[in-house]
């Protein structure tokens, strides 16, 4: 192995991949781990941009989102001050419906905003409750009014048709 005149060795020397010669081995000091470092983030940066702008655009469009109608009950089934448990916009996420007057239906996701708990419909108090720490909602809004929870439930859109409810959309989260 020689080296030059500026004391380095040559490139065609110069494997640090396979290099018996450890003297020859590069070390990464500071501020090559630093470059190394900003490079691997900007990487990671233009890598999840698509990502990004994919979920950006989803909950952009959130509130215009309407998926197809899918029917919970009939009507003539749910009392009022019942309520009936449903799956909506998938089946993995639970909801309930409740009939508050003859002609008036909600509907909420029923995971509590706080840890996602459950959240029950209690009849006698005519309030939905989360019994893991205490929430309680107002039926009407979904507005939490005690426990730790400080967002609304996310309210199911509802329609009445031909004798059936339907679930037509997931209402936006409001600020």
């Amino acid at each position: 192995m020689t080296t030059n005149k500026n004391n380095s060795v040559p490139k065609k020397d110069d494997n640090y991949t396979h290099n018996i010669n450890r003297n020859n081995e590069r070390s990464l000091d500071r501020r090559g781990f630093m470059k190394t470092l900003a490079g691997a983030a900007g990487v990671f940066a233009v890598a999840s941009l698509p990502w990004g702008a994919l979920a950006a655009k989803e909950l952009m469009g959130l509130a215009d989102k309407e998926y197809p109608h899918q029917k919970i009950t009939n009507v003539n089934d749910i009392a009022v001050g019942d309520s009936v448990e449903f799956h909506f916009p998938s089946e993995h996420d639970s909801a309930v419906l409740i009939r508050l007057e003859e002609s008036k239906y909600v509907a909420y996701q029923n995971a509590c905003t706080h840890l996602r708990c459950p959240v029950y419909w209690v009849k006698e108090q005519k309030e939905m409750v989360c019994p893991c720490h205490h929430g309680v909602f107002d039926v009407n809004t979904g507005a939490p009014t005690a426990g730790p929870p400080r967002r609304a439930l996310p309210e199911i859109v509802v329609h009445v048709e031909d004798g059936a409810i339907f679930a037509v959309r997931v209402k936006r989260y409001e600020a």
